[in-house]
């Protein structure tokens, strides 16, 4: 607990600019149309594949003795890889509304 109680004391302006990247966040999407969710939404979640290499790149980078860095780091992949695989399933079953459909005689 001291060493998460230190990580936040040593990092706080990194702790503010996720606090504040979040409020953004959230007001960003709200003011969106609902015509527009799912397309932006779409590019949003194929924007987290670099959430992804980000995460792998750090986790690499870690102190093998550092277990909560490896443990958020694996976690984020694999929301990350959620996000992204979940984002793409989406977008596929908006875009087979719009295909047209054979007729049938």
């Amino acid at each position: 607990m001291e060493e998460i109680l230190k990580f936040f004391n040593d990092n706080m302006e990194m702790v503010y600019i996720v606090i504040l990247s979040i409020i953004l966040g959230i007001e960003v999407i709200e003011s969106v149309p609902a015509v527009l969710h799912t397309p932006l939404m779409s590019g949003a979640n194929a924007i987290h594949g670099v959430v992804i290499i980000g995460a792998i790149i750090i986790m690499g980078n870690a102190d093998p003795s550092n277990t909560l860095a490896l443990v958020l780091g694996f976690i984020a992949v694999v929301l990350g890889t959620l996000n992204v695989v979940g984002g793409f399933v989406v977008t596929d079953r908006m875009l087979e509304m719009f295909k047209k459909k054979p007729n049938k005689k």
